[in-house]
């Protein structure tokens, strides 16, 4: 399959602390990676590596997206963790989406109309149509996440990047935003962060395990015993009719 990027041997972190030790990985047209690993183990900085917001100490990082642009980085779409903007600013829903156009550097060749379809169609996918004229500040935190994520994708990126997009969606939208991104993995790859590896087991295809190092499982399923291999050291949590943890044998 295509590649889209590829880690070489990368050593990355903050001054002079090293986060990330010798990281390799490709990602590849249509992946939908799960990043699963502990607080502090490197995930979002393993992402902002990938987003060039930060230089590796050493290593490379090579891009095979399609075009002739300066900066194929373009071609990523990205959802932080946590969005920080001026709730007080006039800016509305359909306003903050469209300025994912912009912000990704990529010129829209569509016209006003064009523009306006894919706004409409984005804000239906997203269950945020009548919102269209509401003020950014107006939004719950669950809803502004879905902003976001429209904000993200409506330059059609070859590659979206979420970090833990779960952390302030209610639990409503919960589902139906991994519904979105399936059908959103049919024409993009994505590299998802969360804890939660249980319930997004049945929607991502392989898992990467970050914990300074990156082990790279080829699949969605994964047991506790591969995660001890891994150093990946996280609870196991499964499906069932209750809700329920697998954890570790006290002793």
């Amino acid at each position: 399959m295509e590649k889209l990027l590829k880690l070489d041997k990368i050593n990355a972190g903050y001054e002079h602390q090293t986060i990330l030790k010798d990281i390799n990985l490709e990602v590849k047209k249509q992946d939908f990676i799960g990043i699963i690993g502990p607080n502090g183990g490197g995930k979002t900085t393993l992402l902002k590596v990938i987003l060039g917001l930060i230089k590796p100490f050493s290593g490379k990082i090579d891009y095979f997206f399609p075009g002739d642009f300066k900066d194929s980085r373009t071609f990523i779409g990205y959802l932080p963790q946590q969005v920080s903007f001026d709730k007080k600013f006039p800016i509305s829903v359909g306003e903050v989406v469209l300025s994912g156009l912009i912000s990704s550097g990529r010129k829209s060749t569509k016209s006003n109309s064009e523009l306006n379809i894919l706004l409409e169609e984005i804000l239906n996918k997203l269950g945020m149509t009548d919102h269209r004229n509401t003020s950014i500040g107006e939004l719950s935190g669950g809803q502004i996440q879905r902003v976001f994520l429209g904000r993200a994708i409506i330059s059609q990126p070859a590659l979206l990047i979420l970090d833990e997009p779960d952390s302030f969606v209610d639990n409503r939208f919960e589902h139906e935003l991994y519904e979105i991104l399936r059908q959103l993995n049919e024409t993009m790859a994505i590299m998802l962060v969360s804890h939660d590896i249980g319930t997004v087991s049945s929607y991502i295809k392989t898992i990467a395990c970050v914990n300074q190092s990156l082990h790279y499982h080829p699949s969605n399923s994964i047991s506790s015993a591969q995660l001890k291999v891994y150093n990946c050291p996280i609870d196991i949590i499964t499906h069932g009719s209750v809700p329920h943890r697998v954890l570790h044998e006290h002793k």
